[in-house]
């Protein structure tokens, strides 16, 4: 065993140990496997080790390992109400889609609009061949005219045979030919009429209208075209986008904790629904303001969530049909709940945990790890969710530790006070205000 001695000679021993190894043959060297100078290691290396030893022993340095203790900020924990907001990806539909299709079959003579603008309620699109439904209409006018004609006759006879079988000059039987001759006549009236309506309203489909204002996309047909009604009838799309739809899934595990929640009072939603708001898929809050519409009794089989449905105002335009967005409820609160900056959590084996301040044996402060288990993220500045909701793990009164947990040696660490932040203020600090928690990679 070696023995430390405040008088030993480093060089002395160097150069004992370059004589013995001169007198060795290589062979020698490899058989004893003594291939370097060792001693001076050996030496050197427990004299390091001794010295450090004697410093921790003393604990003049501080905490680990000779260090001083780190300087460390920490917030007192006070519940509060604190307002959460639930965000999900969705995308934007037309409030009212629909496609432009043929009534009838014809030529397409002529395109009237341009693709992918707003067209207006009743706004002529597309004009078909029309001569083949306006013989028709000329036909069918012709036979309303034979029809009337054939009324009038019907009409006369049995006026004229009327006061005859009155008088008992003719048969009852020529009198009822005559009467149900004047039936026929006015139902083939009504016919030829029927069939002239029928050949106007087809001449109409010639001129194909849009049946609502909005955008209107890509001719699916051009001129030139046949268009064979009701198959191969399809012409463009249409969509009003003003009110514009957001359709989005709420899963059934969200589903489920908002009504356990709400129910234990943990959670209180407002009282007239969820206030929505819309982001671009950027992050870009458009500034609109929206409202569910829409919430379906079912899960889908396939996804397990709920679909969901907001309307916006969007006569700006500002969002299309298609478009994948952020879709944020707002307006819950979650009654004295506790919230602590999300730099102060870390990631450890078992889930995410703290350092609180805690007291060691010689009554000094000192990092304790405290489990936790984290909610939502949450903005306690107005600006960025820069917070994390602890539904388990802390109390009030408790003092975390925000600034200075990368500094933390480990566990039980004795620390050095810098400051107490208050709740506001430790979440709000601009130079940390990220939205991503930190993990062990920063200690």
């Amino acid at each position: 065993m070696l023995r430390a001695t405040p008088h030993l000679d480093i060089t002395s021993v160097y150069k004992k140990d370059q004589q013995q190894d001169a007198a060795l043959t290589s062979t020698a060297r490899h058989r004893h496997g003594r291939q370097w100078p060792s001693a001076l290691g050996a030496v050197l290396g427990t004299a390091l080790l001794l010295s450090a030893c004697g410093k921790g022993a003393h604990g003049a340095e501080g905490g680990g390992g000779g260090f001083p203790p780190p300087e460390v900020t920490t917030l007192d924990v006070a519940p509060a109400d604190i307002p959460v907001a639930y965000e999900y990806v969705g995308q934007t539909a037309g409030s009212r889609e629909v496609e432009v299709r043929a009534r009838v079959t014809g030529i397409i003579e002529k395109r009237l609009y341009q693709e992918g603008t707003r067209v207006a309620r009743d706004q002529l699109l597309f004009k078909l061949d029309s001569a083949t439904y306006a013989a028709q209409v000329a036909t069918a006018e012709a036979n309303v005219a034979t029809a009337e004609a054939k009324l009038k006759q019907a009409d006369r006879d049995a006026s004229r045979l009327k006061p005859l079988i009155e008088a008992r000059a003719i048969s009852q039987k020529e009198y009822d030919d005559a009467s149900s001759g004047l039936d026929l006549a006015r139902a083939a009236l009504k016919s030829a009429q029927a069939q002239l309506r029928a050949a106007k309203i087809d001449l109409d489909h010639t001129d194909i209208r849009a049946p609502l204002s909005g955008v209107i996309g890509r001719a699916l047909k051009e001129e030139g075209a046949l268009v064979n009604a009701p198959g191969d009838s399809l012409l463009a799309t249409l969509a009003q986008t003003d009110p514009i739809h957001v359709d989005f899934g709420v899963s059934e595990a969200d589903s489920l904790r908002f009504k356990q929640e709400t129910s234990a009072g943990s959670l209180k939603l407002p009282e007239g629904g969820f206030v929505v708001h819309v982001k671009t898929s950027d992050g870009k809050d458009l500034g609109k303001q929206g409202k569910l519409d829409f919430t379906d009794y079912k899960a889908d089989p396939t996804t397990g969530s709920y679909l969901t449905r907001a309307v916006f105002a969007n006569g700006d335009g500002a969002l299309s049909p298609g478009q994948f967005v952020h879709v944020e409820l707002g307006g819950a609160v979650r009654p004295g709940a506790i919230a602590i900056p999300q730099r102060a959590v870390l990631d450890g084996p078992t889930g995410k945990y703290v350092y609180v301040l805690g007291k060691g044996k010689d009554g000094g402060p000192i990092a304790e790890p405290r489990p936790i288990v984290p909610g939502e993220w949450v903005s306690l500045d107005g600006k960025v969710k820069n917070a994390w909701v602890v539904q388990k793990g802390l109390k009030a009164g408790d003092q975390v530790i925000v600034d200075g947990v990368a500094k933390i040696f480990m566990p039980g660490s004795p620390v050095k006070l810098a400051s107490a932040a208050k709740p506001g203020q430790a979440a709000a600090a601009p130079a940390q205000a990220d939205a991503k928690p930190q993990t062990d990679a920063k200690k």
